[in-house]
């Protein structure tokens, strides 16, 4: 039965014209006082790690540009004379971080600029430019030269600028266009008018801008396949130049296997390492070996583990998740990867390591991170600090109707299963019409599987959420299970199930937690993969004096009580056949206040709530 007082509890409201109160994290709060001594961060690319690499982080300049054509100008625009500001990367100009508090327009450009000195390069050695992530088009100059361009808000990209250097002082620019949700790409949940589940949209550099030093002939890309049940590692590189490539496999500083091929100027190659009964990675032991490469003078690091991830029936017949052959519940909770003073960038490592670690004590084995690709430093963290990963594609498209992706399948469950994603028609209704829009979708789901499948914590993918933007889930499910077969697929979070997949995953916010039948030929594991949304506003910790949630609790112990109630009874499912569940959320987001923790992570509400246990 439907629940209308959480229905009208959670109905969208219209975007406040109110600026948020400032909210620091304790991380942010040191980058703001202007501390010296942060800890360092470590590798930007944990799994192909160099020596010689040096952060372009810190103070550049930017200027905003009106431009009456900016969808196509920023490809031949040129820089501005004036209007230049300092702003903080790798923060966006609109997060406080940055100091610059300024969003950027869609009929504006967002010019960036900095002086750089490159390090010393000897006889046929070459500098790489890396950008962890530009939201949403750029193009990049060095010395005034064209180096490159790239489209897409996400991804890492890069650029050789050996050729492009002079002695002494260099000059790096970037000119960038973003617009935002009046566009059709790929953008998660940011809006220009954020409000409930929408947030503060972004605009730039909001990764890690850093450069490294290659011989002329090195490793370019690296894929670590670890398969346990073969006992090998498949490890394929890309290559740039001739020579041998030789791998070595260690465990706690032991080497334990080691192979080598020659390229005689194959741009891949790949090779096998034996490894006889390897040691298992799971969240309660995350066990990790060292991989060390050599290619002629190259030399790169990384590492990998072994584990399997399944869906298979129990002795009663039910589907169940198994990791290494073992039944596992997943307890997941909501990641949204946003920040008070840095948006969708953190203000530190040690604030994802604050976050995992939280949803860890808080008795979570696994976090979904939604509609976002993060940063390649937290998942190395969630590899390490032991917790799963669910993987979100990020969405996009055109403007959402309320009514197909919100109020209709909120009323009507039996719409969840009658409505199609395949042929034009299909398309207008969900937002996904645009063509370019579609193309970036695959293009960019196929670059996120690519770019996050050697990290064991990433165990499944979230293809599309809640309508949003989704088109032919059944074939991009299928392109991803080709791709990558040894994660799970969830093709449709929420409702509009396709039948395909290895997990049925839904919403329920407004009705009684149950399981419900499954109409897909195959067996599927079935997922609450949104639940939840208890509110509660912490005095001194908000944005806002309003908060938005599917139910509201007036303190503390009120919140304890019915978050509790609600994972307890999600977990009484498991005999009737629940394979997992996903909480909303981990923390509070803008206006949202249904989080565990406060949005400057400087209070755990659920623990906040608890009454303290009785002394001895």
């Amino acid at each position: 039965m439907l629940d209308i007082k959480r229905v009208l509890a959670s109905r969208p409201r219209p975007p406040e014209d109110v600026e948020l109160a400032q909210l620091l994290t304790p991380w942010g709060e040191k980058i703001a006082a202007g501390e010296k001594d942060l800890p360092p961060a470590s590798h930007p690319r944990p799994q192909l790690r160099r020596d010689s690499w040096v952060s372009l982080n810190g103070v550049w300049e930017c200027a905003f540009v009106f431009c009456a054509d900016a969808e196509t100008g920023w490809r031949s625009a040129l820089p501005p004379i004036g209007g230049w500001q300092d702003i903080r990367v790798p923060f966006s100009p609109e997060a406080p971080l940055s100091g610059v508090g300024r969003q950027l327009q869609p009929d504006e450009l967002l010019w960036y600029r900095r002086g750089f000195e490159p390090p010393e390069l000897a006889e046929g050695e070459r500098l790489i430019l890396h950008f962890e992530a530009v939201d949403w088009a750029c193009a990049v100059f060095v010395n005034g030269a064209p180096v490159c361009e790239h489209v897409g808000g996400y991804l890492p990209f890069s650029a050789d600028v050996t050729d492009e250097l002079r002695p002494g002082a260099n000059q790096l620019a970037l000119c960038v266009f973003d617009p935002s949700d009046t566009g059709t790409q790929l953008r998660g949940k940011q809006r220009l008018e954020r409000g409930g589940i929408w947030y503060t949209a972004q605009s730039g550099i909001w990764q890690d801008v850093w450069c490294e030093v290659v011989p002329a002939a090195h490793v370019s890309e690296l894929s670590l396949d670890a398969r346990p049940a073969e006992g090998r590692l498949v490890l394929t590189a890309g290559l740039e130049g001739e020579g041998t490539l030789f791998a070595r496999l260690l465990d706690g500083g032991r080497e334990v296997a080691s192979a080598s091929v020659r390229s005689a100027g194959a741009r891949e190659v790949r090779l096998a390492l034996d490894v006889e009964e390897p040691h298992l990675w799971r969240p309660s032991d995350p066990h990790l070996y060292d991989v060390e490469i050599a290619f002629g003078a190259d030399r790169v690091r990384s590492y990998c583990g072994f584990r399997t991830v399944e869906v298979s029936p129990d002795e009663a017949g039910k589907p169940r998740v198994r990791l290494n052959g073992k039944t596992l519940f997943l307890r997941g909770v909501l990641e949204q990867g946003y920040w008070p003073d840095g948006l969708m960038t953190a203000p530190s490592e040690a604030a994802f390591a604050h976050d995992i670690m939280a949803a860890r004590e808080l008795g979570f084995n696994m976090l979904r991170m939604h509609v976002k690709v993060e940063s390649r430093r937290f998942y190395a963290l969630c590899d390490r600090l032991g917790i799963l990963v669910w993987q979100d594609m990020v969405s996009g498209g055109g403007a959402y109707s309320a009514w197909q992706t919100s109020y209709k399948p909120t009323l009507f469950r039996a719409s969840w299963d009658m409505a199609s994603d395949e042929g034009p028609r299909a398309t207008r209704r969900l937002a996904a019409d645009d063509p370019s829009y579609r193309r970036e979708w695959r293009a960019t789901c196929d670059g996120t599987v690519r770019l996050l499948r050697g990290h064991p914590c990433v165990v499944g993918w979230t293809l599309f959420n809640e309508g949003w933007g989704q088109f032919d889930a059944r074939s991009a499910c299928d392109d991803v299970r080709a791709l990558d077969p040894t994660r799970l697929v969830c093709a449709t979070s929420g409702w509009y199930d396709r039948w395909c997949g290895d997990v049925r995953g839904v919403h329920n916010y407004f009705r009684p937690l149950e399981v419900w039948p499954d109409r897909a030929r195959a067996p599927r594991a079935f997922m609450i993969s949104e639940f939840g949304g208890v509110s509660w506003s912490v005095p001194g910790h908000v944005c806002l004096e309003t908060s938005y949630g599917y139910e509201r609790a007036e303190d503390g112990a009120q919140f304890a009580r019915e978050v509790r109630d609600l994972l307890d009874r999600a977990l009484a499912l498991r005999g009737a056949g629940l394979a997992g569940f996903v909480y909303t959320q981990l923390s509070d987001v803008e206006e949202e206040t249904n989080g565990l923790l406060t949005y400057d992570r400087r209070v755990s509400k659920l623990a906040a709530g608890e009454p303290e246990a009785p002394r001895s």
